[in-house]
């Protein structure tokens, strides 16, 4: 069978658990394969500050968050306590007295099991080992405190995984009793129940998919098997959760036939006979991890990353969906707050809220559109404030609507604006409302809603008003506002809107004529002022930004009107389906279209500058609008389908979600402190949907990294924050298609995501970073990333990191596109079906040719199909010849084991020229044959490293799928040109370009180093290295002049390692992070230069 969830090594949420405070209590530990049950301890004096206690384990850490009354996070506490086992489970010690204090946990996960008492008081949490970690001979899938037969407080039962229970006494790490059931076979999960040993039932999931119920107490020895007392089947897969609740005498189950099944089999001492099944959820798209019972509900989570909150006829009450990618492993229940706790595989912890019935006023109303006098069919809506709203009729009528009372009222009539028409309204801060509309005839009308038998008209066009939108006076003064309008030829015209005090349009005047570029489709779509900079941003219907200047016009056409055109244009940015909205937010320029993603642009120098693209979520094709939370969050309007969604970037979930059908109608979204309406026309009627604006029902207390396999991390600085702490910056990427830069901590032990890339098309699998620099005049560290993956793709940013008080980690991180490029389409000239990009992390060759040119394009200069075979990594290094001058090497290594040396010198320089002179495109020269070739491996190499020593050769070490390590020794020979057969270890090939030669020295190779893959390495010091490999080993060797000596090594919990990167602190030895089925940080406590070897217990 497949090995049991949550035993792959993944770094994740893997159990929860509550510590309640307010006469609420714990509840057990929820994981994939176990629920044990639920435990109710009430206040403790000492807890006044938090109203409940969140543990999770993560690894073999159980990290304490203390939360405030609403959920979110009012203090954190990190300890290891596991060492080289996963914590899988949580237990209470249920307390004599309830308001005892501090409470007894026993951690367990793996084979391991050790006992902590958990101490709150105030703003202090503590976890105090009162046991030394005890080791058992099979796994553990759950644990129920026992009261020992003379009143001990040191017995626990413990359910293992070959069916058997274990009598455990963890103060003296001996094992009383152990018994074994009839049915011997693996176990997917286990659950316990009873106080005593001789109370105890076992509920066992067997392989078979059958639960299994029997009772320690029936067997008359040790020796003999016990024999079940019931075997409930109905599951079609692996039962991989189960739990009981008492009061109702039920059970449920939870399998991989994607089901949850409830059973009745009243008390477990003496169950039912036949049991029966009561109830058969379906509900997940996937497997079914993990189940828990409440008095009203069930929940249940699974590999679908959803967590469904179920009531007992069957039907869906809640659905949670907000973490990124595979599964939501874990899962812990407060339901006296109604507080539901995830813990999923992208390492995210998530807290929800149940809610009870939907208060009187949410959900979606139909109107009924049937005002007294009703004057032709709705044409078009707009929101005024969270209770009125107004429609326009294609008989010219407009009519307002009162939420609360349900009244309609004719506000005005014009035949002149019946069949076409346009209706913009704004609300100036003191509460008025303006109007303007725009008809076929070029005329635009202007007027207050409280006054609107006072308009102002005017006629400017000869032809029909295309568009209308209202924009806040650059100046700031509350009493005008400013009102575009475009018409035929692609004439914008600024009207300035002036009120009178008593909210009566006072004047409209033309303030200022803008032309845009000529396309089909030529008129705007939304405006937005830069004050700051004295312009103003403008998104036509084909898809363009224009930057226009607020000053006056600079020359004039055939009218009367002066005329200016853009000064910056990028044209067809959204693609052809056009911009949507434009905003300016903290000096940024943001912008949305119809293509899918949204922008974030910078004026530098009066023109436009896209610092980078962001697709927020996968099938939002339509984005309308950008909300800027009072709380940092980024809030996304658009359209799924058919369906109109809010999405919050921050909890990566859908906040509301309306079956409209589509964005192509007339609506109006607005959101305000108390609600928020979505208003839209369908079958000839108007819809509103209503939700009251409560508490946030998620609150994000750990945030993720990735949805999928991490692929590839890079250190890329430590700078320091307002503390004067180290804060190292790590970039990492996944299959997931993204690339994230986090701020590690070492003094919290925790990390926080400071940017999402999500550029790529497919899987990113290599990162560069060039070497970052610290800006004295921006004061800013900046850094040049390259990201590269599937369908041959490279990615090209600049990073700016600098000390933000005011930023989570005191750390601000800024991302800027640079450029992009594909070589799918050169390699389809040549034939080739490689689809894969590598990049070395010295990221020296690529930097230089893709800001080559003032376009910044990455240019693709050179190439080489010297290896048949796949081409898994590359590094550069740079040799320093005399008078300064440098020359660069690249070396490579393929799937044959073999390693390949190039001086690419010569061909940097002649690209340079090149590229200079060409007027075309640039076609790419021809590396030849390499100038040194080493045989290191017998397989694929899959990692490498290349560092110089002091006496100048250059340590080449590497590592294959065999489990070997290979060092070779190579020097840099410039002063020979033609190849020399009487140097040592001399292989150059014939054709191999003149000027410096590449020599290998020396060469050995350690084999089995690892008994897996070696994924990654580095050379620390000439005489350190450091491997990591799939068998979760760090290893720290000696190099000495023929050999690798082993000096220690350590587990790591991160499964399926897939790469590995160092750094050097001179107060903190070498960090080495590793990743792959997670993310983990190990320092080697050694020292840069010239130091004593470190000892084998150097990795912590």
């Amino acid at each position: 069978p497949p090995p049991p969830p949550g035993r792959d090594g993944t770094r994740q949420a893997c159990v929860s658990r509550w510590a309640a405070m307010g006469g609420s209590g714990w509840f057990g530990p929820a994981r994939a394969t176990t629920e044990p049950g639920m435990r109710m301890v009430p206040v403790g004096p000492g807890l006044p500050r938090w109203a409940g206690l969140h543990l999770p384990g993560e690894g073999p850490n159980v990290v304490v968050y203390g939360l405030d009354a609403d959920g979110g996070v009012a203090g954190s506490h990190w300890q290891r306590v596991l060492r080289n086992h996963r914590i899988h489970g949580i237990k209470e010690r249920r307390s004599p007295s309830p308001e005892a204090e501090p409470r007894t946990l026993a951690v367990f996960g793996g084979k391991g099991l050790i006992v902590l008492e958990l101490c709150a008081r105030g703003k202090e949490v503590s976890l105090t080992e009162l046991c030394q970690l005890c080791e058992l001979h099979d796994w553990i899938w759950d644990l129920q405190w026992l009261a020992g037969s003379t009143g001990t407080l040191t017995h626990v039962g413990l359910a293992l995984g070959h069916n058997s229970v274990a009598l455990y006494d963890y103060a003296s790490h001996r094992t009383l009793r152990e018994v074994h059931c009839e049915e011997k076979c693996i176990l997917y999960s286990a659950y316990l129940v009873g106080d005593s040993w001789d109370e105890l039932v076992v509920v066992a999931g067997t392989v078979f998919n059958q639960l299994v119920v029997w009772r320690v107490a029936d067997g008359s020895d040790e020796e003999a098997r016990i024999k079940p007392q019931r075997r409930v089947s109905g599951h079609d897969g692996v039962i991989f959760s189960i739990c009981y609740l008492k009061s109702k005498g039920i059970l449920a189950s939870a399998s991989g036939d994607r089901s949850i099944r409830v059973w009745d089999v009243g008390d477990l001492q003496a169950p039912r006979d036949p049991v029966r099944c009561l109830l058969v959820c379906y509900g997940h798209q996937s497997r079914v991890w993990s189940v828990r019972l409440l008095s009203d509900y069930l929940i249940s989570i699974g590999e679908d990353s959803a967590c469904i909150v179920w009531n007992y006829n069957g039907e869906v009450v809640q659905s949670f969906r907000g973490h990124k990618g595979h599964s939501v492993r874990a899962v812990a229940v407060h339901e006296a707050r109604g507080w539901v706790a995830t813990g999923g595989a992208d390492t995210g912890v998530r807290l929800w809220h149940i809610r009870g019935p939907e208060p009187n006023g949410n959900g979606l109303v139909q109107l009924n559109f049937s005002p007294p006098h009703r004057n032709g069919s709705p044409k078009a809506v707009k929101l005024v404030d969270a209770s009125r709203l107004l429609v326009m009729t294609d008989a010219g009528a407009i009519y307002s609507y009162n939420l609360a009372s349900k009244c309609w009222a004719l506000v005005m009539e014009d035949v002149n604006y019946q069949s076409y028409c346009l209706l913009e309204v704004v609300q100036l801060a003191k509460g008025i409302v303006l109007c303007a509309m725009g008809n076929l005839t070029g005329h635009v009308k202007v007027f207050s809603l409280c006054c609107p038998t006072e308009s102002e008209e005017k006629r400017l066009y000869e032809g029909k008003v295309h568009s209308l939108s209202w924009a806040a006076c650059p100046g700031g003064d509350p009493s005008r506002h400013v009102l575009f309008a475009s018409g035929p030829g692609g004439v914008l015209l600024w009207l300035e809107v002036s009120c009178c005090s008593s909210g009566r349009v006072a004047s409209v005047v033309e303030k200022c004529c803008y032309l845009l570029p000529v396309c089909r489709h030529r008129w705007h779509t939304s405006v937005a002022f830069l004050p700051q900079e004295g312009v103003l941003v403008c998104g036509d219907r084909r898809g363009s930004l224009l930057l226009f200047p607020c000053s006056t016009a600079l020359g004039s056409d055939s009218g009367n009107r002066p005329v200016q055109g853009p000064i910056s244009l990028l044209f067809g940015l959204h693609g052809k389906l056009g911009v949507t909205s434009v905003t300016c937010q903290d000096g940024f320029v943001y912008s949305t279209g119809r293509d899918g993603c949204y922008r974030q642009l910078q004026v530098q120098d009066r023109r436009l500058q896209v610092l980078r693209k962001q697709k927020p979520c996968k099938g939002l094709e339509w984005i309308e609008q950008l909300h800027f939370a009072p709380d940092g969050n980024l809030l996304v309007l658009g359209f799924h389908a058919s369906h109109f969604v809010l999405w919050s970037t921050r909890t990566n979930e859908k906040l509301h979600c309306v079956p409209c059908g589509g964005g192509h109608r007339s609506w109006s979204y607005g959101r305000w402190l108390a609600s928020e309406v979505f208003a839209y026309i369908k079958s000839g009627d108007i819809l509103v949907y209503q939700s009251r604006c409560g508490p946030s029902r998620q609150h994000v207390l750990r945030e993720p990294l990735h949805g999928r396999e991490l692929t590839c991390v890079r250190h890329v600085g430590t700078i320091r924050n307002r503390g004067c702490r180290p804060v190292d910056i790590l970039v990492t990427s996944s299959e997931d298609m993204t690339a994230n830069v986090i701020a590690v901590s070492e003094s919290s032990r925790s990390l926080a995501p400071l940017a999402a890339i999500g550029d790529h098309i497919s899987s990113v699998r290599a990162l560069a970073v060039a070497s970052g620099s610290w800006r004295e005049e921006t004061a800013d560290w900046s850094a040049v990333l390259f990201s590269a993956g599937g369908r041959a793709e490279i990615e090209c940013y600049r990073l700016l990191l600098s000390c933000d008080h005011d930023a989570r980690r005191g750390v601000a991180c800024q991302v800027i596109h640079v450029a992009s490029h594909q070589l799918d389409e050169h390699w389809d000239r040549m034939r080739n079906k490689h689809r894969g990009c590598g990049l070395g992390p010295d990221g020296e060759l690529v930097p230089a040719m893709a800001l080559e040119r003032p376009a910044q394009k990455l240019l693709l200069v050179a190439e080489s199909f010297h290896h048949q075979h796949c081409v898994l990594r590359v590094e550069t290094f740079m040799h320093r010849v005399a008078g300064d001058r440098r020359r660069h090497f690249l070396c490579s290594a393929a799937t044959d084991g073999s390693l390949a040396f190039w001086d690419i010198t010569a061909t940097l320089e002649h690209a340079a020229a090149a590229l200079e002179l060409a007027s075309g495109e640039l076609q790419p020269f021809a590396l030849g044959a390499p100038s040194l070739t080493v045989q290191a491996h017998s397989c694929g190499v899959n990692s490498l490293h290349v560092r110089q020593t002091a006496a100048g050769p250059y340590l080449v070490a590497s590592g294959s799928d065999d489990g070997s390590i290979h060092i070779c020794l190579v020097a840099v020979d410039t002063a020979l040109s033609e190849p020399s057969p009487s140097l040592p270890w001399d292989v150059v090939p014939p054709g191999a370009s003149a000027g410096a030669r590449v020599l290998l020295l020396e060469a050995f190779s350690r084999p089995g180093a690892h008994a897996a893959h070696v994924t990654g390495l580095r050379v620390l010091r000439p005489d350190l290295l450091v491997s990591a490999s799939v068998d979760q080993r760090l290893t720290l060797w000696r190099l000495g002049k023929d050999s690798l000596v082993f000096l220690g090594s350590r587990f790591c919990h991160v499964a399926d390692v897939a790469e590995l990167d160092c750094w050097g602190s001179e107060e903190r030895g070498y960090g080495c992070v590793l990743c792959g089925q997670g993310l983990e940080i190990v320092w080697c406590m050694a020292r840069a230069g010239p130091q004593p070897l470190p000892s084998c217990r150097a990795l912590e």
